[in-house]
């Protein structure tokens, strides 16, 4: 029996209704997703999936904290009392989810963390797993392709903005990844904005208030897909195409589209959703056995499509737009 539970089921007669006929294989596990933007979208598919292909009888309890701390805290508790033997979990914050997952851990379920993680001590004291795509190689990636860019336009000074989301750690490094691999190839380059703006509505306001206050900008740097997108829509409605490019994060199917029209945004990192999502419910499966893994940190692999053609060919492999 595999089910996806809503957080609407969370109730305890829902919770309490589950059962199954072999109840010592059953796993049963919580999964929460910092929002609803594509990238969760492909981790809670990735989780989906692998749980149809784990070959055992699982149960996943799922919602979204949508970016706030105490929802993010108030569902785990929730997950606690409803006796899942995982949890797994992208932090909403470093610092301050750590009191919910210590409740979790102290409880004796382990917690696998994926994207976004606790501080370093933290993690190394409550989280049994995680799964991440190293964010210093994901901004270091990213930086590499737009130096060659404005290398080859021979811009050896270009000025550039940051759309940040860093209220969460990863993106912190992301952005050092970025400036390290730019400033190495363009030493003259420069950031004359950083502003956080990791949902598209907020994205697309903060981009346009830039563009309008610092009209010598040459590029943003999106640390996120909605920073990405929401620069990529700014830029194109002051009319700046072929002026002002982007280059950012995590695919999804409007940024593709953007990538393989080539005008605006000229270079984006990714690290799949599906494939993230798969490899955190795998080492809760571990965890859960006994088996969790040496060091704590999971690789997963970073792709960098910087072309026309590497758009198109995303689209193609991913029809259904769920990245």
């Amino acid at each position: 029996m595999k089910l996806i539970i809503k957080a609407a089921l969370l109730a305890a007669a829902a919770l309490s209704s589950v059962t199954t006929a072999s109840a010592q294989e059953d796993l049963k596990v919580g999964a929460i997703y910092m929002d609803a933007q594509g990238f969760y979208a492909g981790v809670r598919k990735g989780i989906q999936d692998g749980a149809e292909e784990a070959g055992r009888n699982l149960v996943i309890v799922e919602t979204n904290a949508q970016g706030d701390v105490s929802k993010e805290s108030s569902f785990i508790d929730s997950l606690i009392s409803a006796d899942v033997q995982a949890i797994i979990v992208s932090p909403v914050s470093a610092d301050g989810s750590y009191r919910a997952i210590r409740r979790a851990h102290d409880a004796g379920i382990p917690v696998v963390c994926y994207n976004t993680c606790l501080n370093e001590q933290d993690m190394k004291e409550y989280i049994s797993a995680y799964a991440v795509g190293d964010p210093y190689d994901f901004g270091h990636k990213l930086g590499d392709a737009a130096a060659d860019y404005f290398i080859a336009e021979g811009n050896d000074a270009p000025k550039i903005a940051v759309l940040n989301c860093e209220f969460v750690e990863v993106c912190v490094t992301r952005r050092k990844g970025f400036e390290d691999a730019l400033m190495a190839k363009v030493p003259d380059a420069e950031i004359v904005a950083n502003q956080e703006g990791a949902i598209l509505d907020k994205a697309v306001s903060v981009a346009s208030t830039m563009l309008t206050s610092n009209p010598e900008i040459d590029a943003f740097f999106g640390e996120a897909g909605g920073a990405t997108l929401g620069a990529a829509r700014a830029v194109r409605s002051q009319g700046k195409e072929g002026e002002v490019v982007v280059f950012g994060g995590d695919m999804t199917t409007e940024i593709a589209q953007e990538l393989a029209d080539f005008t605006v945004i000229k270079g984006v990192v990714d690290i799949s959703g599906q494939g993230l999502g798969k490899l955190a419910l795998a080492q809760a499966i571990k965890s859960i056995d006994g088996t969790p893994p040496e060091g704590i940190e999971v690789p997963y692999d970073i792709d960098l499509y910087k072309s026309s053609e590497d758009g198109k060919g995303w689209l193609e492999a991913h029809a259904d737009g769920i990245p």
